[in-house]
């Protein structure tokens, strides 16, 4: 059964387990779940070396659906912030709602995703893991109001050079399918982010 829904002027079609938006793009997560943590929960997050990081639901401010993800965080100098979903994450539910086997990635060019800034300066680290374990980085900077369409072209992500996971192929090669998505606000800041309806933009 096909069921249409409508939202903040996003339309989402679901058939068959696939989630398609208007104009033809994936809708690949919207965070319509029940936001939890630790080693069963549905987000992976953290921080370490003095930052910290708090991840809720919120349903005051949102760009879709009925709530979009809150990340409350303080990026200390030397510190990191992690805040993940996809799949093979320590939060063994963090997993999409679609399989990336499913997706025919050639039929797309990039990823997006909304946030919803306050003009703080601040940059935003948006990291992607492929299919060999590498983890590539898109860096955004947050100098709007509001809720802001973030396009990452897949040509524009650059390979991470400051860490990589120890199973991580290091062909500096961007392989398909990927499995994990990350926001990540660098270190010197602090603040309130929100984030909404990630999806693959079609060619």
């Amino acid at each position: 059964m096909k069921k249409i829904f409508f939202a903040a002027a996003t339309v989402v079609l679901f058939t068959a387990g696939v989630c398609l938006a208007e104009g033809g793009n994936l809708l690949i997560d919207d965070f319509e779940i029940s936001v939890t943590g630790g080693p069963e929960g549905t987000v992976d997050f953290g921080a370490g070396n003095g930052s910290s990081v708090e991840v809720t639901a919120a349903s005051d401010i949102k760009n879709s659906g009925n709530q979009a993800l809150k990340v409350v965080y303080d990026a200390s100098p030397g510190g990191y912030i992690y805040v993940a979903r996809g799949f093979g994450l320590d939060a063994r539910n963090a997993n999409w709602p679609i399989q990336p086997s499913d997706i025919k990635w050639e039929e797309y060019s990039a990823i997006s995703f909304y946030v919803y800034g306050a003009d703080s300066k601040a940059k935003i680290a948006f990291d992607i893991k492929d299919n060999g374990g590498e983890i590539w980085r898109f860096m955004t900077e947050d100098d709007f109001k509001g809720w802001k369409k973030v396009v990452c072209s897949f040509d524009k992500f650059v390979v991470r050079d400051d860490w990589q996971p120890n199973d991580a192929d290091n062909n500096k090669q961007l392989d398909f399918p990927v499995k994990i998505f990350q926001f990540e606000p660098l270190p010197g800041s602090k603040g309130t982010f929100y984030f909404d309806t990630v999806e693959l933009v079609r060619k």
